[in-house]
């Protein structure tokens, strides 16, 4: 009795990451795929911020909400990816409690922003097709205020509530996190506490962002599918064009709505999932729309691709410029 009492007094205060314990041998030979994944990342989205902050035609409403997003995909990134290489590399593997709570109220919060901005830009879409003459009048300065307030009290508040009651715990048992990072009910699993209530918060995160912004993401692009192929003045090509555009942008964001929430019910509704696998998705998660969103939304728009083009053609008159004139002075 007095050794149970004793035991449900300790807590953990350091963790240990464990995640692939199937392939703990080749764990330094993991870093490489997952490096060359975090720097695509990096000059992926680093160089879309870039052309559109030059650009002053990509100064628009859609432009700057996938700059944003580029912002939030390194951040999101950064936030695990580095921890996880010296894990990987130099067995770096633990962590306090305290930084578990930082890196997962920051992993969940990016998330749950990058899906604001997703909704953000579908619905930016959905009223510049479907309602163009009230563009500028729906579209207008106040959003920019309205769209991080709306972000920061449903995003701050859900992620600090779901923080606040994993920190609460009692964690007596194991302090291994089967995970490479601090994932909510990763940590809540290893608690000795009845963990009901974090169960149902993570069951109310998955309502009010997948069953919200999903419906909302997907009813835009139908709408602007069907305005598309409605329209007199609209070409084979223009509707094969947006079929093309919206199916890309459709599939994208399924796959990180579809594998974030999985790996969050996996936990709450007792579902088994291999660990190797649980730790692949909750990665893939993170890893997979910041390493397209440059390519979906970044080559594949004709703007951007033209403003890049722009800036590198003007860089390299200037280069030439540059090795000209010393050669014309000297010829002087």
């Amino acid at each position: 009795m007095l050794e149970a009492s004793l035991v449900r007094n300790f807590s953990h205060s350091t963790f240990v990451f464990r995640g692939f314990p199937e392939l703990q041998k080749q764990r330094r030979l993991l870093a490489l795929p997952f490096s060359v994944s975090y720097v695509s990342v990096l000059l992926g989205n680093a160089l879309l911020v870039y052309v559109i902050r030059r650009v002053e035609s990509l100064h628009s409403p859609m432009f700057l909400l996938i700059c944003t997003l580029c912002v939030v995909d390194i951040l999101v990134v950064t936030t695990i990816v580095p921890n996880m290489l010296l894990g990987l590399l130099f067995d770096w593997d633990q962590i306090s409690l305290g930084g578990c709570l930082t890196q997962m109220f920051l992993t969940h919060f990016l998330s749950s922003l990058e899906s604001t901005l997703l909704l953000a830009m579908a619905l930016d879409r959905y009223v510049a097709i479907c309602h163009p003459l009230h563009y500028a009048k729906i579209i207008d300065s106040s959003m920019f205020v309205k769209l991080p307030l709306f972000t920061l009290v449903r995003s701050g508040s859900i992620m600090a509530t779901l923080v606040a009651l994993a920190g609460s715990l009692q964690f007596c048992a194991s302090n291994t996190i089967q995970h490479y990072y601090c994932d909510h009910m990763a940590l809540v699993s290893l608690a000795c506490d009845n963990t009901e209530k974090n169960s149902a918060v993570g069951l109310a995160v998955i309502i009010c962002f997948v069953g919200v912004d999903i419906p909302l993401i997907f009813f835009s692009y139908i709408k602007i599918l069907s305005v598309v192929s409605r329209a007199a003045a609209a070409t084979s090509e223009d509707r094969w064009k947006a079929f093309h555009t919206c199916g890309t942008h459709l599939m994208v964001m399924m796959c990180f709505y579809l594998v974030g929430s999985v790996t969050f019910l996996s936990h709450n509704l007792n579902i088994y999932i291999p660990t190797d696998v649980n730790t692949f998705m909750g990665l893939m998660y993170i890893l997979f729309p910041a390493t397209v969103n440059p390519i979906i939304y970044g080559v594949r728009t004709t703007e951007i691709r033209n403003g890049f083009f722009r800036i590198f053609k003007l860089r390299a008159k200037k280069i030439v410029r540059l090795k000209v004139s010393p050669a014309a002075k000297g010829q002087t």
